[in-house]
């Protein structure tokens, strides 16, 4: 069967399961051993080395973000960088591009195309801007890294990387979602690749005002089971991947102007906070062999998965004991997928 060809990156459900098994995961696969600590002789690879250094020679990727970012923007730019492309990067291009004075990101983009770029990577601050780039960005491919609360792919497949990593499968896993599954671009995305998969159940855990919206339930029903609740302590027991998120005041109209420290007081006291967070009761119903995520950044005021946790061996946001996290996997997923894309 021929393989499928990707030209933009714009949202989940693009990916198929044979994409996944058949394209992305050995790419992920390849690029990550060529990081990752030799099993016998524990040594790390040069950077630099030519196994990858050259994989992009002669390109240029460019990355416009129109809403703050750390690790997306950091990753992208990292993963061209190391496999020898030239990146140009913008960081809150709303402020600090010509979108201050008025210009519209469809405008941008035509730019951007212009100039001879291989590749757009793009976070937009509202839902669709990814695909209307997509629209007027000509053969230049536009890989969605965020927009507004709508999705985020590349969050999405490193989070299944992860999982595949740690679990060992994709099928058959009971999936605890948790927190502002409302705003939350990374939960919309990751159930949309969950469902791709068999046998899987979704636990949707948030306060009844931040449950996951109806378009994602619409198309979740059918493809994959799920159920909906407001206490993670409930059924944190059952699950094999339990996977925090923030609260998203940002995108709460009544709650962003407020100071930050009155935004967490609100939160905690009105969004039922100890419903959705990580504390030690919920930890001694974690089993062993379970994982917990999350996306990031994580919130000291809402603190749903307080920095106490941190070093406990389920949780593997970060890099522990010789393995990479979700953040080391965001890596090699941009690396893979800038190399598919472009290679």
């Amino acid at each position: 069967m021929a393989k499928e060809k990707l030209h933009h990156i714009l949202e989940a459900q693009q990916f198929s399961r044979q994409w996944l098994e058949e394209e992305f995961f050995p790419e992920l696969d390849y690029i990550s051993k060529l990081f990752e600590p030799d099993p016998v002789f524990k040594s790390m690879p040069v950077l630099g080395s030519p196994a990858y250094s050259t994989f992009l020679k002669n390109k240029s990727v460019c990355v416009l973000f129109y809403e703050p970012s750390s690790r997306t923007r950091i990753s992208f730019g990292q993963a061209a960088g190391l496999m020898g492309a030239h990146v140009e990067s913008t960081s809150e291009a709303k402020k600090f591009s010509s979108a201050a004075k008025g210009e519209s990101l469809k405008d941008f983009i035509r730019t951007v195309s212009d100039y001879h770029f291989d590749a757009v990577v793009l976070r937009s601050d509202y839902v669709g801007g990814a695909h209307e780039a997509a629209k007027v960005s000509g053969t230049v491919p536009i890989i969605n890294a965020g927009d507004g609360p709508g999705q985020h792919p590349t969050q999405a497949l490193l989070d299944v990387a992860t999982i595949r990593k740690f679990i060992g499968t994709l099928d058959g896993l009971n999936v605890t979602l948790v927190g502002d599954l409302k705003n939350g671009r990374t939960v919309r995305s990751l159930a949309y690749l969950l469902s791709k998969f068999h046998g899987n159940h979704l636990s949707l855990v948030a306060p009844q005002s931040f449950q996951m919206k109806p378009d994602i339930l619409e198309k979740l029903s059918g493809r994959v089971s799920f159920s909906q609740h407001s206490n993670l302590l409930e059924i944190a027991q059952n699950s094999d991947v339990i996977y925090m998120t923030r609260l998203q005041t940002e995108r709460i109209p009544y709650m962003k102007k407020l100071p930050l420290g009155w935004q967490f007081v609100l939160a905690k006291r009105f969004l039922h906070a100890k419903d959705v967070s990580i504390s030690e009761a919920v930890m001694e119903k974690v089993r062993d062999d379970a994982i917990i995520m999350h996306p990031l950044p994580r919130s000291e005021g809402f603190d749903e998965l307080p920095e106490r946790f941190t070093d406990d061996p389920r949780v593997r946001a970060f890099r522990k004991t010789g393995q990479p996290g979700q953040t080391g996997m965001g890596l090699y997923t941009r690396m893979a997928l800038l190399k598919i894309l472009l290679w």
